[in-house]
């Protein structure tokens, strides 16, 4: 049952009292509910719950089933991408065995039956880091990526199979490729656009090649600054990275090249990507065709009826160009 399209609060309660007991959290005596304005695709809700043991947590509530996806995001999000079981797994069997600082996983509730693939973590009370302007805040949260890639690179096989992650694998690689063409050859698009992305298309074998050459790790997959929050309340901030729907096995420059997409000055960028290769330990020399790839991506992300929101818009075609003269392509 449903109401305006949501799940009752009996239905929610008895997901959320099953889901809190697997994951060994005490019952649930009581939970006041509210749509989160921070939703982007799934549909997101905040959960104020209190305990039996007299404690209160503050959750998100996400449902990551395809059918609680509007219209747009329906034709926003490839289809080939989605499981609705993988980011609860990377809570579980990654996130919250790592320590890292993540929000804290309250269980999933999962009932393929009744088209249910729940999701409760810790609501962290942070800004979104597109919000902030200190670079030392972003260089932190470059710092952090670093440590994970560094940390979950020794069990990268295990994690892949515990967590339903995808493989950046030369299959992946050039399917964007495929479908940045496609969608540049569409009805309605200029001529110059197909050009262009056959032009691109005509480099990409040394982006695929010199990205599968790095080693592997478990990394995000969308670590825009519109994903990473900054909780700056306590004397070291927290870095608690949100949304991890498309979590994979791919070299670490994947995650770095989206943390500083967008119009940087050529210093900050440097400046954020350095402060990662510190400490990681890790070379930059193939950041630029990890951005090369990622600028792809979004040209094959979606056909041409989508438009992504106002303040999300840049010209990657433009940019994706840029980098690969740049690399001699």
């Amino acid at each position: 049952m449903t109401i305006d399209g949501r799940p009752t609060d009996a239905d929610l309660g008895e997901a959320l009292q099953s889901a809190l007991g697997e994951a060994g959290r005490p019952r649930v005596r009581g939970f006041r509910r509210r749509p989160s304005e921070y939703r982007t695709s799934f549909p997101l809700e905040e959960l104020d719950v209190d305990l039996e043991d007299g404690a209160n947590v503050r959750l998100a509530w996400k449902r990551l089933e395809w059918s609680g996806l509007d219209d747009r995001g329906r034709l926003a999000k490839p289809r080939f991408l989605h499981d609705p079981r993988r980011e609860a797994a990377v809570y579980a069997s990654v996130l919250e065995l790592a320590a890292l600082g993540a929000p804290r996983s309250y269980g999933s509730a999962v009932d393929p039956e009744r088209d249910r693939y729940w999701l409760f973590v810790e609501w962290v009370a942070g800004r979104e880091l597109y919000q902030v302007g200190e670079r030392t805040l972003w260089e932190a949260a470059a710092r952090w990526l670093a440590r994970m890639h560094t940390q979950l690179a020794e069990e990268v096989d295990r994690h892949a199979a515990a967590a339903r992650l995808l493989d950046h694998d030369a299959a992946y690689y050039r399917r964007w490729m495929q479908r940045a063409r496609e969608f540049a050859r569409a009805t309605g698009q200029p001529t110059s656009r197909a050009r262009a992305v056959d032009r691109l298309g005509e480099g990409h074998g040394a982006v695929v090649e010199a990205l599968l050459a790095l080693p592997k790790t478990v990394i995000h997959g969308e670590f825009y600054a519109a994903n990473v929050l900054v909780d700056t309340e306590s004397a070291r901030p927290r870095v608690a990275p949100v949304d991890w729907e498309l979590a994979a096995t791919g070299p670490g420059v994947s995650d770095l090249a989206a943390l500083v997409s967008g119009d940087w000055a050529a210093g900050d960028r440097a400046a954020i990507a350095s402060a990662y290769a510190s400490a990681a330990g890790a070379s930059l020399e193939s950041l630029d065709f990890a951005r090369l790839q990622l600028a792809i991506q979004w040209l094959g992300w979606a056909p041409a009826a989508w438009t992504p929101p106002e303040g999300q818009r840049h010209d990657w075609l433009a940019e994706a160009i840029a980098i690969s003269d740049s690399l001699g392509l």
